[in-house]
């Protein structure tokens, strides 16, 4: 088994390596001077069962740009399977057509790692569960469930919370948290003027003295979460926490967080934790280096990965 990574995510590759006890394999990522990548792997990959492990992260497209290179690289260096490890799949918020003459980008990227060599991909939850059938390779969609669990026991009373979904179409995600904990859960039923803006409409649920922990895969800019907890909070909700899988926070969101009514927002490190996200004030992050070194681990051994979650 070799181990790989490009340039989105190298803490979470090295404590991936760490939890495997094998080394990243060399490789050098280099630009002309055009901007164009250039890639040289500096070691023999000939029949080796490979994982480059390669968030889409932001800036998205020279990531994704490094991950296709690296793979058709190993292709053609004889690699004798080769995994994508992406534990923030780019561009799949973008799951289905929403209006004339509009792409789905989730399919187009799916289409491109598989062209350019991946025999396998392995993922921490995709934005909508139908974009692990635009594969035409094996999936993994791993779940940060567990790990959001085990932290949320460890700071909070249980026997006092209450799951929120940030939306409908989160209400599945919420109930299997929810479910773990013996909680209860409640809704937030929002309309989206256009993209990147979002209205609290109504709370449903009863959240009055409960507190809550909003639940949800991606956060972006923070306006829909940020929202949310202030309808919560209106609505009577002792204090408001927010456990997100995939932390984005693009543009001015920590700021929007820092002074938000959150309590904390907590985020794994699917997408690498910047010096600005850890500057602020309620933010904080858990690993799930263990959670995909297991995975990888299983996936090299022939073992099931679905008994993560058992």
């Amino acid at each position: 088994m070799k181990l790989m990574c490009g340039n989105a995510n190298r803490p979470l590759a090295k404590a991936i390596a760490d939890y495997l006890d094998a080394p990243l394999s060399d490789v050098e990522i280099e630009r002309f001077a055009d901007g164009e990548l250039f890639v040289r792997i500096d070691e023999n990959m000939r029949g080796q069962d490979v994982f480059i492990i390669q968030p889409t992260s932001e800036p998205a497209n020279d990531h994704l740009m490094e991950l296709l290179i690296c793979m058709d690289a190993l292709a053609r260096a004889s690699a004798n399977r080769i995994t994508a490890v992406i534990p923030y799949f780019g561009y799949a918020r973008q799951d289905r057509k929403t209006g004339g003459r509009t792409p789905i980008t989730a399919k187009l990227v799916a289409n491109l790692v598989a062209e350019a060599g991946a025999h396998r991909v392995l993922t921490i939850d995709l934005h909508a569960g139908q974009i692990q059938g635009f594969f035409d390779i094996p999936t993994d969609n791993l779940f940060a469930t567990p790990v959001i669990e085990d932290d949320i026991r460890q700071h909070y009373d249980v026997e006092d919370l209450l799951i929120v979904s940030p939306d409908v179409g989160g209400v599945v995600r919420a109930r299997s948290l929810a479910g773990r904990l013996g909680a209860d859960i409640a809704i937030v039923d929002k309309r989206r003027p256009k993209a990147g803006e979002s209205e609290v409409m109504n709370i449903i649920g009863d959240v009055e003295g409960r507190r809550c922990i909003i639940f949800d895969d991606i956060i972006d800019s923070g306006g829909t979460l940020c929202n949310a907890a202030a309808a919560l909070k209106e609505k009577g909700a002792k204090e408001v926490s927010a456990y997100i899988t995939h932390g984005v926070l693009s543009g001015k969101a920590v700021e929007r967080i820092s002074n938000s009514v959150l309590k904390e927002l907590v985020v794994t490190d699917s997408i690498d934790v910047t010096a600005k996200v850890k500057a602020g004030k309620n933010i904080r992050s858990l690993s799930v280096a263990p959670l995909l070194g297991e995975a990888i681990r299983r996936i090299a051994n022939d073992e099931s990965v679905s008994k993560l979650f058992d």
